[in-house]
């Protein structure tokens, strides 16, 4: 992999950890039984959040592809790729259900205000329930075993810093029991996930300078 491509994966870690940063912080929190609720349903405010969650996890195994090329030619390279692939599988049943969360509520959201009926609101739970949850869990454990991969694969390895590879699988390990906290924690999970994919994206960035360096 050129030192372009790697940059750009480093790029695309450090981007994808600012929205998880900036998702939970501009996300509107409310009683959502309630119109509030729906008011926060049909802000721009939800809708935005909720793409740029979109857009950090589909940039993650762009990030990841990085890390993987980086082990070519080592003992690591088969669980590199492993991790890579779990992250893909992830994504992909996780990312529909924030489709639901960012248009279907944002719809329902909208419909609730215009008739200033609160009971459309619990539409959401409908929306939040059923196969589209179930997938979305097993998304989210797919990552979960994703990044204790990528923990692992950068502990073995030579060429990073061993502990780098920590703060990423706990922050991403830990996604699912932060739904159950306020925004205050939920941002600072953000902060954590940030934390983790800054120090890879560095990781990276430092080979990259490193390798450049030798070849001058």
């Amino acid at each position: 992999m050129s030192h372009k491509h790697n940059y750009f994966s480093a790029l695309c870690l450090v981007i994808s950890g600012i929205l998880f940063v900036i998702y939970p912080a501009i996300r509107p929190f409310s009683d959502e039984s309630t119109l509030e609720g729906a008011s926060a349903f049909a802000s721009t405010e939800w809708l935005i959040a909720h793409i740029f969650a979109i857009i950090a996890f589909t940039l993650l195994p762009l990030g990841l592809l990085g890390l993987h090329n980086s082990l070519k030619g080592t003992t690591l390279k088969s669980l590199a790729y492993s991790m890579v692939l779990l992250c893909i599988f992830g994504i992909g049943l996780t990312l529909p259900f924030y489709g639901g969360e960012s248009y279907g509520l944002h719809a329902i959201g909208q419909e609730a205000m215009k008739r200033h009926s609160a009971d459309l609101v619990s539409i959401a739970n409908v929306v939040r329930s059923g196969p589209g949850l179930i997938l979305f869990a097993i998304g989210l454990l797919f990552l979960a075993a994703s990044s204790i991969i990528v923990s692992i694969t950068i502990w073995r390895s030579e060429r990073f810093h061993k502990w780098s590879g920590i703060p990423f699988a706990l922050g991403i390990s830990l996604y699912i029991p932060q739904f159950f906290a306020g925004q205050p924690l939920r941002v600072a999970h953000g902060f954590l996930v940030f934390i983790g994919c800054l120090l890879i994206g560095v990781s990276l960035w430092r080979q990259d300078v490193s390798k450049y360096v030798k070849d001058k």
